[in-house]
């Protein structure tokens, strides 16, 4: 069977991207910014996304077009006989079926509040009642539920549609609408009377507020969302690699991943902070700025349904983005080690991830009472797996494996990397690559435990 590959380079671009853009980028880089010194924290980010993030990038996609495999068949490829990395390619299934457990959910979220939006749910409560709707949506266990399967049916439906005809199609599709909505967003929040404080607060440096949280946790900080802002460690890349072209070098391609990764989470700061301080509206973490802070400001703001709506369509779009490429990821497991063609690998995975699916969804319910890892509710733990274990043990034995004698090796690496046109590795690198970057990987692991 012939593999499958891009259309266009664009259409790579856009997927893989599509794939390191998610929820993170907009609920999580501007409240973290913000906090840890503004545009202090962002130069020490975009430091640590060039030295970091950007090598596993690059060696998760040349494990992928150097073998033309997904996870398992690309270390049995590209492995010396009788070694067991491959063991690692199983790990990674298993991490992206374990993100998808949670993050169907959460996309659903997005689909929730898009549909609430447009049907004017909000317009029928003040501030103060928004937090009520968030809480009525996760007690609701048909809410969840239905929003998470029409997530997981999006998901499968697509991929089941092929690479090109799919895949590559809906999602450039979808990215393309997500950047002119960020656009629209961010220009309407440069409009608000309070855009220009927003802005200072979240853009220029401010070392009071890094010295109050402290320096080294400012630097911890940065490298951590510099390393999870790409999804770099199961494999959710190394399945792009597998479809592109040798047209171009991965180092340049990864730096345009990069590129629009980084746009993303900033301007999403853009749109968030200049609405914050337009309303007099706290920012907060995680998921209450998104579903509670956020609603609150457009309750309030002329045009606030229509403005809410694309925000929460263009949040969709980001995560369903992600949702798409790790659904590939699994469904092109299937193929390669069981001999599925991809109806069938799609259907499959689609039960397997319905069902994985239902206890997050019922965790804020129907199992609301139920903790697993050290207290932690279902999603909680899910996440602290694939984002405390999986993705920075994985992106260390990445590295290992490409850097060293007992994996694929650093030359094989290189020559792979730099196929094509574009930024190419320079040979220097190699001591870098085995002396300080594990460091810094084994340093982000400490830091999640």
């Amino acid at each position: 069977m012939n593999r499958e590959s891009f259309g266009s380079r664009i259409g790579f671009l856009l997927v893989s991207a599509g794939c390191a853009i998610g929820i993170g980028n907009v609920w999580k880089f501007p409240y973290v910014t913000g906090q840890n010194g503004g545009g202090l924290f962002v130069l020490l980010y975009l430091l640590f996304l060039l030295i970091m993030g950007a090598p596993i990038l690059i060696m998760e996609l040349a494990l992928g077009r150097g073998s033309r495999k997904s996870a398992v068949e690309a270390y049995k490829t590209l492995e010396k006989k009788g070694s067991k990395w491959h063991i690692h390619g199983w790990v990674c299934i298993l991490g992206n079926f374990l993100l998808m457990m949670y993050y169907t959910t959460v996309s659903g979220w997005m689909l929730n509040y898009v549909v609430k939006f447009i049907g004017g749910s909000f317009e029928k409560v003040d501030g103060s009642g928004v937090e009520a709707v968030f809480n009525e949506m996760l007690s609701s266990p048909a809410q969840m539920l239905f929003f998470m399967a029409i997530t997981v049916v999006i998901g499968c439906v697509v991929c089941s549609m092929g690479l090109q005809a799919g895949i590559e199609k809906i999602t450039k599709i979808m990215m393309l609408g997500l950047l002119l909505l960020i656009l629209l967003l961010a220009f309407h929040s440069f409009t608000m009377s309070g855009a220009a404080e927003g802005i200072k607060f979240y853009l220029l440096p401010s070392f009071e507020r890094a010295q109050n949280i402290g320096i080294g946790k400012v630097i911890a900080a940065a490298m951590s969302q510099s390393f999870f802002t790409l999804s770099v460690g199961m494999g959710s890349m190394a399945i792009f690699g597998s479809y592109m072209s040798k047209d171009y070098s991965l180092g340049g391609e990864a730096l345009r991943i990069c590129l629009l990764d980084t746009f993303v989470a900033i301007v999403s700061g853009l749109i968030i902070f200049p609405a914050c301080f337009s309303y007099n509206v706290e920012t907060g973490a995680g998921p209450s700025l998104i579903f509670i802070t956020l609603p609150q400001v457009f309750v309030h703001m002329e045009g606030g349904r229509i403005w809410g709506s694309l925000f929460f369509l263009f949040m969709t779009f980001a995560s369903m983005s992600t949702v798409i490429a790790v659904f590939e990821n699994l469904i092109a497991a299937g193929i390669d080690n069981f001999g599925w063609d991809r109806k069938k690998s799609s259907f499959i995975n689609f039960i397997l991830l319905l069902l994985g699916g239902i206890p997050c969804a019922l965790g804020y319910n129907l199992w609301k009472g139920v903790s697993l890892i050290d207290g932690r509710d279902i999603l909680d733990s899910e996440d602290y797996l694939v984002s405390s274990l999986i993705l920075p043990i994985g992106s260390l034995i990445y590295l290992v494996f490409c850097v060293t004698k007992w994996g694929w090796g650093f030359d094989n690496f290189l020559e792979e990397a730099n196929t094509g046109e574009g930024v190419r590795v320079p040979r220097g690198l190699k001591y870098y690559f085995c002396t300080l970057l594990p460091v810094l990987l084994i340093v982000i692991i400490i830091q999640g435990l």
